[in-house]
């Protein structure tokens, strides 16, 4: 989706006070060191889900005015008075730390060491709320392209959907094994500087091998930071609320040099904007 870089800490959420209740089998686990990506029907109690939904929901409503700092418009520039496209919170735990004391994310935590090592940590949470008759589809990406080209990662994303996840409201396509790619060129979504967004270069990737993984409430999607991934719009009569926990194995820098130029082109964009 559109994670920031991964913060250098040893972990975002706070240690679990609650034990696992949600383990991956090793043919999952397999899958997903094969293929890149995996997906699981059920990872978090039944029970938990209206719960969660409503932490979020308050979050993109209520407190909307202490989330601020760290609302985006995924799909363009942010414009005061005006409603986000696709609306995305960076670290929502940090402004409801409940989110972080739930059996899901107790579950994610052990889920993320079986499947990158037991050194794996939470790193970050963001949220993605894609209104109802929505326009705009999160364009393919690799999760890397955010992040800081100076270092190499391996890390991973898990995608919670609190409905059911279809292609009508937008669920997750992943391309198998594109997580053995390196980093692609990306560009600014509409290849306009101050959307925060970033896309695949259009016509630079054929995408037919392309698979979609509809899931039930509380299923997750796994992907590695190299695995490209979409949603298409959401064409249902409701949101489509999406949960993401974010775990790096390791963050190091890079024994050769790289740019993002999308990034740099980003960066100047909205420093001139701030001069202007």
């Amino acid at each position: 989706m559109n994670p920031a870089s991964p913060p250098a800490v040893p972990d975002y959420a706070a240690p679990a006070q609650l034990k696992p209740t949600r383990l991956l089998t090793p043919e999952q686990v397999a899958f997903f060191q094969q293929h890149g990506y995996l997906t699981v029907d059920n990872v978090m109690p039944l029970e938990e889900i209206p719960e969660v939904r409503r932490i979020y929901d308050r979050l993109f409503n209520e407190d909307r005015s202490k989330t601020e700092g760290d609302l985006y418009n995924l799909a363009g520039a942010k414009q005061k008075g005006k409603k986000e496209d696709i609306a995305q919170i960076l670290q929502p735990g940090k402004y409801a730390p409940a989110l972080l004391e739930t059996q899901l994310v107790a579950n994610l935590k052990a889920m993320m060491q079986q499947l990158l090592g037991p050194e794996t940590h939470m790193v970050g949470d963001h949220a993605i709320n894609k209104p109802p008759h929505n326009t705009k589809a999160t364009p393919w990406h690799q999760d890397e392209a955010y992040w800081n080209p100076a270092k190499e990662y391996r890390g991973l994303s898990i995608w919670v959907p609190l409905q059911p996840a279809t292609k009508l409201n937008g669920c997750m396509y992943f391309v198998p094994g594109s997580h053995n790619f390196e980093v692609i060129p990306h560009q600014p979504i509409g290849d306009n500087p101050l959307t925060p967004g970033l896309e695949v270069v259009p016509g630079s990737f054929d995408f037919s091998a392309a698979v979609a993984c509809e899931l039930p409430a509380g299923g997750a999607t796994f992907h590695l930071d190299r695995t490209l991934h979409y949603t298409p719009m959401n064409q249902s009569d409701d949101y489509r609320r999406a949960y993401i926990a974010v775990g790096t194995q390791f963050e190091r820098p890079r024994a050769t040099a790289r740019k993002f130029p999308w990034q740099e082109r980003q960066a100047a964009a909205r420093a001139a904007s701030k001069v202007i």
